[in-house]
């Protein structure tokens, strides 16, 4: 009596092995490169809470003349710690390390109405690509 046998050959088991190396090495460069897309994906983040963080300004100062922090003036200063600096005023503990506006004053004066739009840029210096964005300040007149 023979016994029939079953299973994989040797060369199926080759073929499957080499299939495998192959789309694992045509998908290993779109993973290889996540700090660049993380960099960008963070820039990005603290530019949106900035963002937030003017508009949410901006609406607490219409809405009550004697809440928020008011935003005018040929020269507004937004980095910094010192009481008069505004991000830490709007923003609990400022910017996040390392992040900081390039320039660091902004025009909210002459000619910006409540309401003005007044695009800031976000840098950091310490991130290797994508180190920049437009955060957008809100006047409030």
């Amino acid at each position: 009596m023979n016994k029939q046998q079953s299973g994989f050959t040797l060369i199926e088991l080759v073929v499957v092995i080499v299939i495998l190396g192959i789309l694992a090495a045509t998908a290993l460069p779109k993973f290889v490169d996540l700090k660049s897309d993380a960099e960008a994906s963070a820039m990005k983040g603290v530019a949106g809470a900035v963002t937030s963080a003017f508009a949410v300004n901006y609406a607490a100062r219409m809405a009550n003349s004697t809440k928020g922090v008011a935003v005018s003036g040929a020269s507004v200063s937004l980095n910094g710690t010192a009481a008069t600096d505004l991000m830490p005023q709007i923003m609990a503990g400022g910017l996040p390390s390392g992040y900081s506006f390039s320039p660091a004053t902004a025009a909210c004066g002459t000619g910006n109405s409540a309401g003005a739009a007044v695009n800031v840029t976000l840098s950091n210096a310490s991130l290797s690509s994508n180190n920049s964005a437009t955060a957008t300040l809100v006047c409030t007149g």
